[in-house]
């Protein structure tokens, strides 16, 4: 298994646009929204300049996204993380938050929300890559966790 990041730009938001759509149709079906599903390129594109992006490459195949930024002095908030359902559980994700830790050096703290009713979701992110609820809030209709990661 062969897992790359190439950073993406302007001319990945169709590209990006699919792999949101695939990774986040059950959400949007789940909870009658979604803000990551059904983005319009023009969306996509300011996503892009505002939250810069890297495309998961799984044996050279684009199956995913992570995306973070940094919101002060050593705290970097993970905007999405997403892997296409056929990929996923192939600890495609866990490799994507090592990615992060290790791309973004000077992180104290690594932030991120999730919907708290998704159980999957949350173990992921508490027994893979160690980070801790912090506080709940909703979301449009949808509660979420808010997760930590401190080094």
């Amino acid at each position: 298994m062969k897992i790359e990041y190439r950073k993406a730009d302007i001319t990945d938001s169709e590209l990006l646009i699919d792999i949101y759509n695939f990774a986040f149709y059950s959400d949007y079906i789940k909870y009658g929204e979604c803000p990551a599903y059904g983005k319009t390129k023009e969306m996509m594109e300011k996503s892009i300049i505002e939250y810069p992006k890297f495309i998961i490459l799984y044996n050279g195949e684009p199956v995913g996204c992570v995306s973070c930024k940094k919101v002060e002095m050593g705290i970097y908030e993970v905007g999405c993380l997403c892997v296409v359902p056929e990929f996923q559980g192939k600890g495609i994700g866990t490799q994507a938050i090592r990615f992060v830790t290790s791309h973004y050096r000077d992180w104290d703290k690594i932030t991120l929300v999730t919907p708290i009713d998704k159980k999957e979701n949350v173990k992921f992110y508490t027994e893979k890559c160690g980070f801790n609820i912090v506080s709940m809030e909703m979301d449009g209709n949808v509660k979420v966790a808010r997760f930590v990661l401190e080094k």
